[in-house]
């Protein structure tokens, strides 16, 4: 569930929006979004589900900049996907982040990720729960 960081998505996109902040995204995040926002719009029985989902996606893209999936990010998407056995696109999240010398951002720290914590730490990998904790120190 989101509710918990909300605001700071909200925070999040609104400093993108505004060119204060820069948030990458690759082609197979969207992909998932695309497929997870269709099946939450359905199962709020949303007249047009599938295009609903469309439109979150164009928004998303509006405040986000689509980074190409290369030979480069492929390659290291395929080294952490051995080394650290978690999902092939949280994979490619960080070898996307690491392309363009960005920080990975999680929502939340999945199950198959605990046993890895703390080479995805060395990794630069923050979630959102550190996102709230960095800010409330501000």
């Amino acid at each position: 569930m989101l509710q918990p960081y909300r605001g700071l998505v909200e925070r999040l996109l609104e400093d993108a929006g505004s060119s204060r902040l820069t948030l990458y995204v690759s082609p197979i995040t969207l992909s998932e979004t695309l497929y997870i926002a269709s099946r939450i719009h359905a199962a709020a029985s949303l007249p047009n589900p599938d295009r609903e989902a469309l439109d979150y996606i164009y928004w998303l893209r509006s405040k986000t900049e689509l980074l190409d999936i290369n030979e480069e990010i492929m390659l290291r998407a395929g080294e952490l996907k051995k080394s650290l056995c978690i999902a092939l696109p949280d994979c490619y999240v960080i070898a996307t982040a690491e392309r363009v010398e960005a920080r990975p951002l999680f929502k939340k720290l999945e199950r198959e990720m605990k046993p890895v914590r703390e080479e995805l730490r060395k990794l630069g990998v923050l979630f959102l729960e550190d996102l709230s904790e960095v800010l409330l120190l501000r």
